[in-house]
């Protein structure tokens, strides 16, 4: 059964919005992880609207399961993420106007630069993932690059809403994790997961993260963080 990644940037996004002090994604951190979380993620974007730098610093420093840094390509954030060391990087593509991560990451067009960045991680111990579309060409560029496992992006399937396009989105999701398996990607996903279609994405069997964020951050406001990551885990399980 997939284990569960907490993303915690939304603590972050309620923080920025009275540019306070509180409420502390290292708190979040340290909540999820007791509540049974077996990763923590994080997106450093390029402008810094939720997770700042050194809210990543001291996540590398108290995180006791797996630190997963989401990030770009670009110089700046390799850099970052390079000194600082999480224990995984995701590549995800970036739009600065983007209210969150729109799609996966193109591998294909842009191989020659997420070759190149995954080296420069994979020098530093860091095992990379990608972020990217349930197509088979993508995946197969992702194991051409040289990436340890891919993120299925799972934000179409989460956004129909007809039973016939939610049986045929995930169809296609369950064919792409079992081609990225069979040719030796490990194999994650995510986006758009909630409380409500979580489980049969969880049903896939060689998917072994579910990377979640926003709807246990949303449910958090009316249960309190550990009863909401509880909750999310014991519907994967």
């Amino acid at each position: 059964m997939p284990k569960l990644g907490v993303n915690i940037d939304h603590v972050a996004t309620l923080r920025q919005a009275r540019r306070e002090l509180f409420p502390d994604p290292v708190d979040a951190a340290a909540a999820c992880e007791k509540a049974g979380a077996e990763s923590i993620v994080c997106h450093l974007r390029k402008d810094r609207r939720h997770i700042n730098d050194n809210d990543l610093i001291r996540l590398r420093m108290s995180v006791k399961t797996r630190l997963n840094l989401e990030m770009s390509t670009v110089d700046e954030i390799v850099k970052i993420a390079l000194k600082v060391g999480p224990d995984q990087a995701t590549l995800v593509p970036e739009k600065r106007q983007e209210l969150t991560t729109e799609g996966g990451l193109d591998v294909v067009r842009y191989k020659r630069k997420v070759s190149g960045v995954i080296k420069k991680l994979h020098e530093k111990g860091i095992v990379v993932s990608l972020f990217i579309d349930p197509k088979r060409q993508q995946i197969k560029t992702s194991k051409e690059v040289g990436a340890d496992y891919i993120e299925l992006h799972t934000g179409t399937y989460a956004n129909v809403r007809t039973k016939s396009k939610c049986r045929s989105e995930l169809k296609r999701i369950r064919e792409s994790a079992l081609y990225a398996h069979k040719i030796g990607l490990g194999v994650n996903a995510g986006h758009g997961l909630d409380y409500q279609n979580v489980k049969d994405i969880a049903r896939i069997p060689v998917i072994e993260e579910l990377n979640i964020g926003f709807s246990i951050v949303a449910e958090a406001v009316f249960s309190g963080l550990g009863p909401a990551v509880k909750r999310m885990r014991g519907l994967i399980r």
